[in-house]
């Protein structure tokens, strides 16, 4: 995976008009939330979102505390290529998910212990908020040096006006947003949609 220009991730769509502006900008990754959340959707309904995108772009899982198998069961039902994993993890979880075909993004709070972000092989790692999905910012310079020289994202109270500063001021290989591009909780907002990745993108 190389990028010259960051990597963008949509998380928590649910309509097909969200999903076709964010591949129109250039999104890299479409992420859908298959776990307890005022995004969920389920399965089925992701897998009719994910016949529409080019196989070029990731679309993604996005799961809690589900252990891993019944990750593997959603996923495959959902027809995603990648799983996003959040909650109690382990190294077995990853190299499951890597038997099993899937690309797999990691999830880590910005404040869990320093032995959460070493690499567990994971394709990506992500970063977010102590609070994922809150809209909450946060000291994005405080974590530059805990994923250096990783592929990685950067999450947690983005939006298209501070998206671009707080990569550059995270050193992060990319971003993802959700709350951040929504005109109310858990209502995407296609022109929000639009916005955030042309920042990254322009």
């Amino acid at each position: 995976m190389s990028a010259s220009k960051p990597f963008v991730k949509v998380c928590g769509l649910s309509t097909a008009q969200d999903v076709q502006v964010a591949v129109a900008h250039g999104a890299d990754a479409i992420g859908f939330v298959l776990t307890s959340s005022v995004r969920e959707i389920s399965p089925q309904q992701a897998a009719e979102l994910v016949k529409a995108i080019d196989e070029a772009i990731a679309t993604v899982a996005v799961f809690r505390s589900e252990d891993i198998q019944t990750v593997l069961q959603r996923a495959t039902q959902a027809g995603v290529s990648w799983v996003q994993l959040h909650g109690q993890r382990t190294q077995a979880d990853v190299a499951t998910a890597h038997e099993a075909g899937f690309k797999v993004i990691r999830a880590v709070r910005r404040n869990d212990s320093q032995e959460q972000f070493a690499n567990w092989g994971e394709d990506l790692l992500l970063i977010d908020a102590s609070v994922p999905g809150s809209g909450e910012s946060w000291d994005y310079a405080a974590v530059k040096d805990l994923a250096a020289g990783r592929h990685w994202l950067v999450a947690g109270g983005l939006s298209p006006q501070n998206v671009v500063e707080a990569v550059d001021t995270a050193g992060a290989w990319g971003a993802d947003v959700s709350s951040g591009v929504e005109s109310s909780r858990g209502i995407k907002d296609p022109k929000l949609i639009a916005e955030f990745i042309d920042a990254l993108k322009a």
